[in-house]
């Protein structure tokens, strides 16, 4: 494989996997964030706030990763199976055709009239029959994923995210650390709200606002159970 085909490759597998990318680095850096924070209410010790975050983030990426091959994989053989099932319909007498024609249209919401005067119009033609049960097959057939790939994605992303909280705690005294960890996550959290609002074609402010506030609520429950317990088991 050529490196100008491997490049393309990459290039599509990034663009059909952004939503998934965008997905899993906002779970990492939110959950990782609650968890780091929560310890680092409870402690002046930076090894214990790397070690929790470092082992929280590894368990979270692995997670995430089997979820998303998972998910990935049923999509495709649902996919499959669909395919198979045209191509029974495909291979049926016309008025079997007709019937599933019908019943598509009606599971896609297609009004009784305009149904009615669709079946009418290919219920003679053989062809334009099966041309209208491709169509609906292409408007309910979501696009195909490479499990493998979708997998490797959300453990790169989830990972990546969630080491951002993490590093200040390596680098810097832990009252510092708190304050540029916090920091830079919020700003990661704003470029994420961004990226969903494009990939979804939502308002930017919302999105952001939305997204933020969920990272900034799980620093915040964190912190609460992490000095929940340091109340009752002190020491």
């Amino acid at each position: 494989m050529s490196l100008a085909t491997a490049m393309a490759r990459l290039k599509r597998s990034l663009v059909e996997s952004s939503g998934t990318i965008v997905f899993g680095m906002e779970d990492g850096t939110v959950s990782i964030f609650g968890l780091v924070f929560g310890v680092a209410a409870t402690t002046t010790n930076n090894s214990a706030v790397l070690i929790a975050g470092a082992s929280g983030a590894a368990a979270a990426a692995v997670s995430m990763m089997a979820g998303a091959y998972l998910d990935a994989e049923t999509n495709r053989d649902e996919t499959a199976a669909s395919n198979a099932r045209l191509d029974a319909d495909l291979a049926g007498d016309p008025a079997a055709m007709v019937a599933t024609v019908s019943q598509r249209l009606q599971t896609a919401g297609v009004l009784p009239g305009l149904s009615a005067a669709l079946i009418g119009a290919v219920r003679q033609d053989r062809d334009a029959c099966k041309g209208l049960l491709v169509a609906l097959q292409a408007q309910e057939a979501e696009v195909t994923v490479n499990p493998r790939e979708q997998a490797l994605w959300t453990l790169l992303a989830d990972f990546l995210s969630a080491a951002i909280p993490i590093l200040p705690f390596g680098l810097l005294p832990i009252s510092q650390a708190r304050i540029v960890s916090a920091v830079i996550t919020v700003s990661l959290l704003v470029a994420l709200g961004v990226g969903r609002a494009r990939i979804g074609g939502r308002g930017v402010a919302r999105t952001v606002t939305e997204t933020v506030s969920i990272g900034i609520t799980a620093a915040l429950a964190g912190v609460g159970i992490g000095m929940l317990i340091d109340r009752i088991y002190p020491g």
